[in-house]
């Protein structure tokens, strides 16, 4: 049987009924709870949390989000927890989307308007509506085909003759000719795994419109072999210019064929499962839309790595690597993005920000920003949230070293989102100036 269930981070599975369901609490089948205990085995042998396992009929979720499909047709789908209210499903399924699209820099293409219905459907329907729009594209530009080497045994003569291998032929066999010729086919690396791609799509697709374009393109392809090594044929994909038509559709094979998430769910089950830890989400749209906000000579660095947290024996202990380090006229602002929502309001809670983070953000400072820089900034950010609109009053580190918490605005369409940064911050004349030389550049 064939089952959708929708939730959201931290949400509640169970396999009793559950009277008022929600995004956060849902019932699953049996067999889906068994499977996704086993897939937290796997997950906590690689030293990540899926779920907490709480009793024996209730499952609680972590903080990853994506879609895992089980083998028994059940297809879970995990939402980003960004609203309080339990009715912005598809609010919460366009934001996952153009989270992923930004994190592993996908070239989405767009159908018109009747594109937008798809955020109504399954995450994994998504995925697949794409694949299958590059692929048609693909097809229309016209697939590569290349002159493959056969050699055969055959009663005619065809092609070059094999001398060594022929005058070694039996006696009885003398009637037989070993040959050797080219043949202009389909059948290389590249057209493998699209095929392969393809006959999962066509295989486990329950929309009408995929389906449907899922088995004319299979009529298209019907001479190429799937591939049957995909992690071999991926490695010798060809680039350059005689095969750039194929790049736009690299990306939504791996995705496909579980080959290119942050954290593939592996086993004997090939759907289209994928599982992607949403402070890494998050962290990689914080960086695009900062990315868009600074002037030319601005760097950027994601993940710096050239720092220590202390020396031990002539040697670096403990590396401290920031989200974000921007560099800017001979200066340095450290970022860092915390996927949690806080509270603006609870100021005798610490306003929800945990102690750690301030510390780490402590260390980063002593050691990317330099004693005599004259703007000493640490940035923290957070989501907005209707209880966090507006950055906090900063924070004084000793000596002149201040820390700020920033909202950042998820935005409800494409490039909407954005850092909301305080006026009186460095970083706010940075942004600014990188506005008024584009207001100029446009005019």
């Amino acid at each position: 049987m064939i089952r959708q269930v929708t939730v959201r981070e931290y949400a509640r599975l169970t396999t009793s009924v559950v009277e008022s369901p929600s995004l956060d609490r849902a019932t699953v089948t049996k067999s889906a709870f068994d499977y996704l205990c086993r897939l937290a085995g796997q997950f906590r042998a690689g030293g990540a949390q899926l779920l907490e396992v709480e009793g024996s009929q209730w499952l609680r979720l972590d903080n990853f989000v994506g879609i895992v499909e089980t083998p028994c047709g059940t297809t879970l789908e995990i939402l980003p927890k960004h609203h309080d209210a339990d009715d912005c499903e598809e609010s919460a399924r366009m934001l996952l989307v153009r989270m992923i699209e930004t994190a592993l820099e996908l070239p989405v293409r767009r159908a018109g308007s009747a594109d937008l219905t798809l955020f109504r459907a399954p995450l994994s329907e998504w995925v697949r509506s794409q694949f299958l729009l590059a692929l048609e594209h693909l097809v229309k530009r016209g697939m590569k085909s290349d002159f493959v080497r056969v050699e055969e045994e055959q009663r005619n003569l065809r092609g070059q003759l094999d001398m060594v291998r022929q005058l070694r032929q039996l006696p009885e066999r003398g009637h037989y000719f070993h040959t050797r010729h080219d043949v202009y086919s389909l059948d290389f690396p590249e057209n493998r795994l699209i095929k392969a791609a393809l006959a999962v799509v066509a295989s486990s697709t329950r929309n009408a419109a995929n389906w449907r374009l899922s088995h004319e393109l299979l009529h298209v392809l019907a001479d190429v072999p799937a591939s049957r090594m995909h992690a071999q044929d991926f490695k010798v994909w060809r680039g350059g210019r005689l095969m750039a038509h194929y790049a736009p559709i690299l990306p939504w094979c791996q995705l496909v064929l579980g080959q290119r998430q942050p954290l593939a769910v592996q086993g004997t089950w090939h759907g289209i499962s994928m599982l992607f830890p949403m402070e890494k989400l998050f962290e990689r749209f914080v960086e695009a839309s900062v990315r868009r906000l600074l002037p030319v000579s601005a760097r950027l660095k994601r993940q710096a790595k050239e720092r220590y947290l202390c020396q031990h024996n002539g040697a670096g202990f403990f590396r401290l690597e920031p989200d974000l380090l921007i560099e800017h006229g001979g200066e340095r602002t450290v970022l860092d993005a915390k996927w949690k929502r806080l509270n603006a309001s609870a100021r005798i809670k610490k306003y929800g920000i945990a102690q750690s983070d301030f510390y780490q953000l402590f260390a980063y400072g002593h050691q990317y920003i330099a004693a005599e820089q004259e703007h000493k900034e640490l940035v923290l950010i957070y989501p907005k949230t209707a209880a966090f609109d507006a950055p906090l009053p900063p924070f004084s580190f000793a000596p002149g070293m201040t820390l700020w918490v920033l909202p950042f605005e998820l935005g409800a369409k494409v490039n909407e989102e954005r850092l909301i940064v305080a006026p009186e911050m460095r970083l706010a004349q940075v942004v600014a100036n990188a506005k008024r030389i584009d207001d100029r550049a446009s005019t």
